[in-house]
């Protein structure tokens, strides 16, 4: 079998499986065994498997045909341009989250003008709590050098893919990595311990809407990453009342949040926050909030 024979093979096998990106995929599997890039498939498509990666391929196909994740089987995924380990410790980055990432380096590196100007410390300390996967943190590590990161989940298994992202994208140096239950990761840390920046994509789904999601969500990724409560918002609760107490003056606390989410995590806020933001995704919908510690 060649790889024009495979693409269409495949294409019947994820077909019937309801895979909606069915030649896409396929396309990802050959590029991840033969490990090269998709021209490389245009361009040599009467190029002979071999019994080994026909095998493999086989395995990747029986996989994603029982609703695992492509990313799972694959091993990695890419955001913000960098490439990400995952495993089923932690949740598949999105590239909605980008757009809170991408918000937290935009402000961040005006921050750093500001102090710059005031000749003070041009350096910043950013807190990523749940961090899951690291690609919050590692992906602030990596687009603005003025930033030492601490990250914190709860999942000892989703601190260790995050470090191996943080060395995989060589910032290891300047993100470190504590497991514990929100703020009570921060306990290992000495003396009164502040941040410029704190930013979160917590738990956000409503606990009994969980099992109605798309099946490689429901039954693949942790919960313990998905489940928000019962109005998702537990999380949101929680940070935000304590984050006062670890926010340096004028500093940020930026969440991602669920699409219907907007108003409420903004209610929140606002008895510590001022200057509170709701970003839009490239969908359209409620994206971000994000808000400045009132004075």
């Amino acid at each position: 079998m060649n790889i024009n024979e495979f693409t269409h093979y495949a294409e019947d096998k994820l077909k019937n499986a309801n895979i909606e990106t069915p030649v896409q995929e396929a396309g990802v599997m050959l590029c991840q065994v033969l490990n090269c890039g998709r021209a490389y498939l245009y361009a040599h498509g009467d190029r002979e498997l071999s019994s080994d990666e026909k095998a493999i391929l086989d395995h990747m196909l029986a996989q994603r045909a029982k609703n695992i994740p492509l990313q799972y089987i694959i091993g990695d995924t890419e955001f913000m341009s960098l490439r990400f380990m995952v495993t089923p410790a932690v949740l598949i980055p999105r590239q909605d989250t980008e757009i809170l990432v991408e918000k937290v380096i935009e402000l961040a590196k005006k921050r750093v003008f500001e102090r710059k100007n005031e000749g003070s410390s041009a350096r910043l300390n950013v807190l990523d709590m749940c961090t899951g996967s690291g690609c919050i943190a590692v992906s602030i590590a990596c687009f603005c050098s003025q930033c030492d990161i601490i990250a914190c989940d709860i999942s000892e298994e989703a601190i260790k893919v995050a470090k191996a992202n943080s060395e995989l994208n060589g910032v290891q140096n300047r993100v470190e990595f504590f497991g514990g239950d929100l703020f009570k990761a921060l306990e290992a840390l000495e003396g009164n311990y502040k941040f410029d920046f704190i930013v979160s994509n917590p738990p956000y789904i409503e606990t009994e809407i969980i099992s109605g999601l798309q099946k490689e969500v429901s039954s693949y990724e942790p919960g313990l990453a998905l489940d928000g409560g019962a109005d998702g918002l537990d999380f949101y609760r929680r940070i935000t009342a304590k984050a006062p107490e670890y926010l340096n003056k004028l500093g940020w606390l930026a969440f991602e949040i669920g699409y219907n989410q907007g108003e409420r995590v903004s209610a929140l806020m606002k008895e510590s926050f001022t200057n509170i933001q709701v970003l839009k995704d490239y969908g359209g919908n409620d994206r971000v909030v994000i808000g400045q510690l009132s004075n």
